[in-house]
């Protein structure tokens, strides 16, 4: 899931920090080392970007990637549409992790032959993956999430009640000069 990286619109808590400019530079230069670091045969690598129809047009993103729309909402309304793409199993990652490699994303993979859900958290009480299988992600299942938040795990966690959720790595996320 990607945001336009434009000065203001994107890292704002970062650009606090070192400037919205610079933040913006950081955010389009970490997305694209990212799609290096991830690609794989082994899946699918679709960029979900916001807004929507910048997103779809702008010519900042790897031209070869496919693109969706992550549509009105918010986090988690915008998180719940990609878990429901039409794929058996779906992993939805932020871009904002410096520290995610190809292995990472198979362990989740992996992690949902057993599971129905699974969690990558971050140091910060929030995560950077979550995946599910075909038809766990019903509407409304960030309900109570406090986004951006230390509880946005624990919260995530306590809307998946009912269904096996596994972890995998806790990585590191960038929100302010002090991350990176």
């Amino acid at each position: 899931m990607v945001k336009e990286p434009r000065p203001g619109r994107v890292k704002t808590r970062l650009g606090a920090d070192i400037g919205m400019v610079a933040a913006a530079w950081w955010f389009r230069h970490q997305v694209a080392r990212l799609s290096r670091n991830v690609r794989d045969p082994r899946w699918d690598m679709v960029l979900a970007v916001s807004p929507d129809v910048e997103g779809l047009a702008s010519r900042v993103w790897p031209s070869d990637l496919p693109r969706v729309a992550q549509g009105r909402g918010d986090l988690g309304d915008r998180m719940g549409r990609m878990l429901r793409l039409p794929a058996d199993r779906v992993c939805v990652i932020g871009a904002d992790i410096p520290g995610i490699r190809r292995h990472h994303i198979a362990r989740a993979f992996a992690a949902l032959g057993d599971a129905d859900a699974v969690l990558g958290p971050s140091e910060d009480g929030g995560y950077w993956l979550i995946g599910m299988k075909r038809g766990a992600a019903r509407a409304g299942l960030f309900q109570g999430v406090r986004w951006s938040s230390a509880h946005a795990l624990s919260d995530t966690v306590t809307s998946l009640r009912g269904q096996k959720v596994a972890r995998v790595d806790i990585l590191r996320d960038v929100d302010t000069v002090r991350d990176l």
